[in-house]
């Protein structure tokens, strides 16, 4: 009877150990899928902080501001946000488009990314506050703004973007092209590294104050700190010499200075396995009549590969860009 005995009691604990292992599993898919009141809850990093990590991206064709006509309609239907993708997909697809008097082109498939769609949130426009989606501009800056786009007087004029400096304060809007994102984090800090220009953020979450107010940076000076599962950066100590945005896909709000009382608040809401919603909050009362906020998700993607960004390696453009207009000016002097 022994035998028959240790072979049940065998059998018992290879069920318990069974048992036991399923409900390990079941806990830990629950604390990263749901708690008992259906809402998700992201992972935890060995520290503890909500698992924000990996490469993320967010590319979108959705405007960055909202058009004149939709003012009163802040989110398109299912149908409507299909059909929108479905026609970009078609212009895309369409080799024999007519191009604008003076148009020569822009970079080839080698460097685009094409495919994108409307953001899964299915919104009109990327500004979400004021309600209308539309950025409160003052008009004050607009002859600054063009000033900057036309960028043909001087190097300092020019974008920062494409004197490879950086792509704006924070770096994070969508653009044509590069919109590939790596969050990682370690014991007391988060790093955001931005495949266009490879800039790279590194954000202490360890309650330190912000620096003197005298030190002032391109990319200001960031502190995060968890609201819940929710990141919030806050960043002050711009220096006045950047714009607020530097693609063409910002629409009117390229070429925007800001000053360097410029104040930012980001907040990074991972709401699913392969998405965070981030928000910006942007309040600069030199460039704009009240503060506005932008918001869109960005997607997990761990098959994107982020390239190395060499921006100065070659590149003419600036040097071209003034001796062109330079020409272009002493043509003009003869012809008076």
């Amino acid at each position: 009877m022994k035998p028959v005995h240790r072979t049940f009691f065998a059998a018992a604990i290879v069920l318990i150990a069974s048992i036991a292992g399923s409900f390990v599993a079941l806990a830990a898919q629950s604390r990263s899928a749901s708690n008992r009141t259906g809402v998700w809850t992201p992972p935890r990093t060995p520290d503890g902080q909500p698992d924000l990590q990996g490469t993320w991206t967010n590319g979108t064709i959705t405007p960055f501001e909202r058009p004149a006509a939709q003012a009163d309609k802040p989110y398109l239907t299912e149908e409507e946000a299909e059909a929108l993708n479905r026609q970009a997909a078609e212009r895309a697809g369409n080799p024999n488009r007519t191009r604008r008097p003076g148009d020569v082109g822009a970079d080839n498939e080698a460097y685009v990314e094409t495919g994108y769609k409307g953001t899964s949130t299915r919104q009109t426009s990327l500004v979400v506050d004021p309600p209308d989606g539309r950025v409160p501009l003052r008009s004050s800056v607009e002859a600054t703004r063009d000033h900057n786009v036309a960028g043909v007087d001087s190097p300092e004029t020019m974008s920062p973007w494409d004197r490879c400096i950086t792509r704006g304060p924070t770096g994070l809007f969508p653009a044509g092209y590069n919109n590939g994102y790596q969050i990682v984090q370690t014991p007391g800090y988060v790093m955001i590294l931005s495949e266009m220009i490879h800039e790279a953020r590194v954000i202490p979450l360890d309650g330190r104050p912000h620096l003197n107010a005298r030190v002032r940076s391109w990319a200001g000076d960031s502190r995060g700190r968890w609201e819940g599962t929710t990141l919030v950066v806050d960043t002050t100590n711009f220096n006045d010499k950047g714009w607020i945005a530097t693609h063409a896909a910002t629409g009117r709000l390229r070429g925007v200075p800001h000053s360097d009382a410029l104040h930012l608040v980001e907040r990074f809401t991972r709401v699913d396995a392969n998405t965070i919603i981030y928000q910006m909050a942007i309040d600069d009362p030199a460039a704009y009549e009240k503060p506005w906020t932008v918001s869109f998700p960005f997607a997990r993607s761990e098959g994107y590969q982020l390239f190395d960004y060499e921006c100065h390696e070659g590149n003419q453009a600036i040097g071209l860009v003034l001796r062109g207009a330079r020409t272009l000016e002493r043509e003009a002097a003869t012809k008076r």
